[in-house]
């Protein structure tokens, strides 16, 4: 299973300006923090929401609560966190600096029906495009 998503960087970042909640209703904190911390916070913030699209594609569905689908970049995880980048462990994923699928609510439950045990995801930008594929893992059993 596959999902794949475009976003108009310019578009994305004049969105964000003039609905100045939709940082926070699109984002978790955790998202939002790493994107900021970045020299062009919009682009990467139009990556990880290319990501968003990418994966509720995948998974079927509209998204229903956008934090549900989380998009971390190589930080670790927190103890008991469940990662859904791929089933290679944590901190190999981490070191390649691979960014990192974790699902939520509506969007974890609809992994679960579907028998997807992870999600791979790969961003990608230019100047004004940003883009994303995820593909959906099964279990190995």
């Amino acid at each position: 299973m596959v999902g794949l998503d475009l976003v108009e960087v310019g578009r994305f970042e004049r969105a964000l300006l003039r609905h100045p909640r939709l940082l926070e209703r699109l984002f978790t904190p955790a998202e939002i923090a790493y994107c900021l911390a970045r020299s062009r916070p919009g682009l990467h913030l139009a990556a990880r929401f290319a990501a968003k699209e990418a994966v509720g594609k995948l998974l079927g569905q509209g998204v229903l609560v956008w934090k549900d689908i989380e998009i971390r970049g190589p930080e670790p995880i927190a103890k008991g966190e469940v990662c859904s980048r791929s089933l290679a462990p944590v901190n190999q994923l981490a070191a390649a600096g691979a960014p990192r699928v974790i699902l939520h609510g509506s969007a974890a439950e609809a992994a679960k029906r579907q028998g997807i045990a992870s999600v791979a995801v790969s961003l990608s930008h230019t100047e004004s495009v940003a883009g994303a594929c995820a593909v959906g893992l099964r279990s190995e059993s």
